[in-house]
Formats: C-alpha cells, structure tokens, sequence
C-alpha cells in the first residue's frame, strides 16, 4: 500500500517511495528509494524543503497508520524484489481482509491430517539430517513438498500444526527444530498478514536456517553447558556452513538466504556473522531470530529439559536491544502467553488442553479441561473460554510427565475427529 503523507507524520521504519512535493525553490532528489533509518534523515528532509513524500508500507517496518488504513482495499506485496516482499506487520485492531483468502476448517477437521505430516515429516527430515551429515547435498523436492504441506495446514487452521509443535523428544531436536521453526514462522507470518508466496519462502528459509549444524560436531550441539571460545568460534560456523550448503540449491531466493545467513545478527550490533544493527537486519531475519531463539529455548535435548514458553517470551521481552521489541509483542500476541497445545493448571484444580489463543487477551486462552488433579482421574472433557469467565484463571503451566501424561496420545484422544 502506498500512502502520501505530510514529512511531519514520517517515521524512522517508513520507506520511502519518492518525494511528492517539496516547497517552492526546493531541489530536493532521492537518488534511490530507502528506508527512513532515524531521525536525522527526517530532520535532514525537513531541512531541505520536503513537504510531502510518498510512502510504500509493502516495503515498510511499520504498519500503516490508522487514519490512511482502507479495510475494502487488499494490501499491496511487492514481487519485484524477493528479498524486499511485503513483510509488513499486521495492526492491532484492524478488520482488513488477510491477504490468504484460504478455506478455513475446524482444528478437529484439521488434526488428523496435520498429525500424520507431522509425523513423516519428521522421518524425512531426520534422514535428510543424516545424509546432509554424510556430505549429500540438500534435497530441494522435499524440503518444497515439506514446507507447501505446512503452509497448506496453517493457512486451513492455524492451530493443528502448531499444537504438535508442544511435543517433545530429547533426541530429536536436530530435525525436530527444522519443521517446528517453519511450523512457528509460518504462524507468525500468516498471523503478520503476509502474502502466501512470501509464507511459503519463509517457511523453507525456516526449515532451512540451522541446515549447517550437519557440519558441526553433534558434541558441541548437544553440549549442557557453556561453549567456550573455540567451540563457539566452531558453532558460529554454522551460519557459512548453511549458505554453502542452500546458496546454489534449485530454486533458492534471496529472502531465504537472508534467513539463513543473518538470524543471529542482533539489533544492538552483538551478534554474527556480518555484526549487523538495527534496520540493517531484515524483517525475515528479525522473525527468525525470533522463533528460532523461542523455538530452541522451549524444546528438549538429550542433556536438559526445556523451558517453558513464558520463560521464553519473558527472555525475548527482556532482551529488547537484541530483539525487535515491536515484533516480539505481536509474537506474543500470535502464538499466546500459553501456546496452544500447552497443558495448564487451572485456579479449580483442573489440568485444561490450550486450544486457541485470545489474541485480545493472551493469557486468556480457549482450552479443554479433561483432568481433576484433586482426585488424580481423567474426567469428561469441557470446552472454556477462559477469557469469559470471572473466576477460573490460569495457575500455571505443567509439564506432561507431571502427571503422567503422554501428551501426543493426549492430543490423538482428543483432537482426532
């Protein structure tokens, strides 16, 4: 979406398109479309005798102000540029149409099938790993056929996909972190409002992101404790390993491998390998960054437990000069202060099943209560929306084996329609 604006409503994060009116006497020339990195920029404009410019939100790190906001209209994505499409952050409160206008089905509906890809999923990516770690090449078929079966699922329900994201297997981390950063980053990216082929880019940047730990000793990936400097100059290897591995793969684009290669750049300068700061890093890599330090703090390995999602969130909240405040908060919003497929102990002494999140209120989610943790028994199962009741609240959250809960049959007896 393109926007005229008056240069005292510009922002740092708005790209601008050209300048459309400047005051008499003026020569003020753009010699190439940008970002509006600072203040400076604004002020240097001002300066200069810039009145009006036009503004392209597609290109844009922030979202289009309320009062220019067209409900009716669809949003622009940009497909000139693959690694400059629309990745453009979905305002609160706003009741535009998606850009994905796909048919959408009950979780029940949904489940059945998403839980058998998840499954062979994960026994194609595990021998994927294995080959890779061998010295084949990437498998570009099966990570397209992978990622368009994620993409497919998420855009039916959102939730089916990422409810498995919740199972845990210590020994399986290596692929398992593959399919659940693209399961998470295609939420994050349908819920951000982004068009399908920039999802579904996303979702094989995702899957495709860490493909260099092939190449690194599986003794310093799996190591409990702190890495020291040589086995972390060894682990930050990963990142050439990865590009070397996708650079010249069929079908590879930019954005992608900008996935690949800066998602551990950090806002304030600390991270690698190229030691990028603020908007000098993408929006795609920012996401990344995002799920992939969520992802890898929640999940399981063979020499410690994962944390629980709030120890996560709270992580990236308290770390705002690494992580991009703004899209952390929508994270938070997308995927729940109690993700779905998190099992929580209520104030009545009952265990629930989170099954939809209240974007309108995160720690209020929709769950299924099944267990009186008072008497120890299962009991007949019964739908709440948390967020319209006065007196049941979240305790806290469980982990599974608490309680001697197999957590996927759990979701099978459940869900399965």
């Amino acid at each position: 979406m393109r926007v005229t604006l008056p240069i005292e409503e510009l922002k740092p994060g708005m790209f601008v398109d050209s300048v459309h009116k400047q005051k008499s006497g003026a020569e003020v020339k753009i010699k190439s479309r940008g970002m509006v990195r600072d203040d400076a920029i604004i002020a240097r404009l001002a300066a200069n005798g810039v009145v009006e410019l036009n503004i392209d939100f597609a290109q844009s790190d922030i979202p289009v102000p309320e009062k220019y906001q067209q409900p009716q209209a669809k949003p622009e994505v940009a497909e000139a540029e693959p690694e400059k499409q629309a990745i453009q952050q979905k305002p609160d409160k706003t009741t535009k149409p998606p850009l994905v206008k796909e048919k959408t089905i009950s979780l029940e509906d949904e489940f059945a099938n998403a839980a058998r890809q998840f499954e062979q999923h994960n026994k194609q990516l595990q021998m994927l790993y294995g080959n890779l770690a061998a010295g084949m090449q990437v498998d570009m078929t099966l990570i397209n056929d992978i990622s368009q079966e994620i993409v497919g699922s998420v855009l039916r329900n959102t939730n089916a996909m990422a409810i498995l994201t919740r199972i845990k297997d210590k020994e399986g981390f290596n692929w398992r972190h593959m399919i659940n950063c693209a399961i998470l980053v295609t939420v994050f990216a349908k819920y951000l409002g982004l068009g399908k082929k920039v999802i579904e880019q996303m979702a094989i940047g995702a899957m495709l992101h860490d493909v260099g730990h092939t190449k690194i000793p599986q003794g310093i990936i799996d190591k409990s404790g702190p890495l020291n400097k040589l086995e972390m100059k060894t682990m930050q290897r990963h990142v050439a390993q990865s590009l070397g591995l996708t650079r010249d793969a069929p079908g590879i684009t930019p954005l992608m491998l900008d996935m690949i290669v800066s998602h551990h750049e950090r806002l304030d300068g600390s991270g690698y390998p190229r030691r990028l700061q603020g908007m000098q890093i993408s929006k795609a890599a920012r996401i990344m960054a995002i799920v992939d330090v969520y992802e890898g703090m929640t999940a399981e390995r063979p020499h410690r437990d994962g944390d629980e999602p709030l120890v996560a969130l709270r992580y990236l909240l308290a770390n705002k000069t690494q992580f991009d405040p703004v899209l952390v908060q929508h994270f938070i919003k997308c995927i729940g202060v109690h993700p779905v497929g998190t099992i929580v102990k209520l104030s009545n002494e009952r265990l629930a099943l989170v099954l939809e999140g209240n974007r309108g209120a995160p720690t209020a989610p929709k769950v299924r209560v099944f267990y009186n943790t008072k008497h120890m028994h299962h009991i007949t199962a019964k739908d709440i929306d948390l967020n319209e009741q006065d007196k049941i609240k979240i305790a806290s959250t469980v982990r599974p084996l608490d309680y001697q809960i197999n957590l996927s049959r759990l979701l099978k007896d459940h869900l399965l329609a």
